[in-house]
């Protein structure tokens, strides 16, 4: 039985493209302030992951928003409100997504090391598949092209934190084994799609949307700011099950040799 990692499957904005991931979250700000239901920046963030009409929803249950809502329209929200704030999501989104295509420090040479050592590169995303038609070209101009990508869109729309895009990167890349893939991603939904597959899941801090803060921000913060940010961050990757964390790309080979060195004793006690 083999004990090395077969393939890693990327998340896309906030783990490999879009540092602080804000092409959806400046839009999602945008919308609900249009509907006069004014949201904050944590609540936008905290179903981030999700299929993008799957975290309006998410957000409209939110029992803040679903009073300010009523309050403003005498009734809680339906479908038909779901599906027409979507829209409006959709139709801005896609208006400035190819701006936030530029790849996260660290990733292209980690890409490199991957490759240079057989591993595959899948990756799973909260985008449709429209919207990715404009990210991944963008990306690739600028040197990022992962071997597979799967959509919800792909999947009948069933995105996170159900496992099947993981499942289906599986499948068309050939890996054989859960325990030998490892799901790098940003948010909360990141780590329950990883759990739920039964691969790996590993956190990325700097840059996350968990982090929401842009790269500008970042760069203003004295060290021991960033690692105050970071350690906050961790936390919150823990509590979401989290089997490793890694402040940036830079570390997951590391991270990889630990998993694989897991794997060897675990066969060795099993002999």
């Amino acid at each position: 039985m083999t004990t090395k990692i077969e393939g890693v499957i990327f998340d896309w904005a906030g783990t490999t493209v879009d540092f602080g991931c804000f092409a959806p979250v400046n839009v999602f700000l945008e919308i609900f302030k249009n509907a006069d239901v004014e949201v904050t920046l944590e609540e936008a963030r905290e179903p981030m992951g999700m299929l993008k009409i799957d975290h309006i929803r998410a957000m409209l249950q939110m029992p803040r928003i679903n009073a300010k809502w009523q309050d403003v329209y005498g009734n809680p929200f339906n479908e038909e409100d779901v599906n027409r704030l979507y829209a409006q999501f959709e139709e801005q989104l896609m208006i400035s997504l190819a701006k936030y295509t530029t790849p996260i420090q660290g990733v292209l040479e980690t890409v490199e090391w991957l490759r240079a050592n057989n591993i595959k590169i899948g990756s799973t995303t909260g985008y449709t598949k429209e919207m990715m038609m404009v990210v991944v070209p963008e990306a690739k101009k600028k040197g990022y092209s992962p071997d597979y990508l799967v959509t919800p869109t792909d999947l009948d729309n069933i995105g996170r934190p159900y496992p099947y895009m993981i499942f289906e990167n599986m499948r068309q890349l050939q890996l054989s084994h859960v325990k030998h893939i490892v799901k790098v991603g940003d948010t909360a939904s990141d780590m329950k799609e990883a759990l739920h597959a039964g691969v790996w899941a590993v956190g990325v801090l700097v840059g996350s949307s968990e982090m929401g803060v842009s790269e500008e921000e970042y760069q203003q913060l004295t060290t021991e700011q960033k690692q105050q940010l970071i350690e906050k961050t961790r936390l919150k990757f823990e509590s979401y099950g989290a089997h490793y964390t890694i402040e940036t790309m830079q570390q997951l080979p590391q991270i990889i040799g630990e998993i694989e060195a897991s794997l060897e004793q675990t066969i060795s006690y099993s002999k």
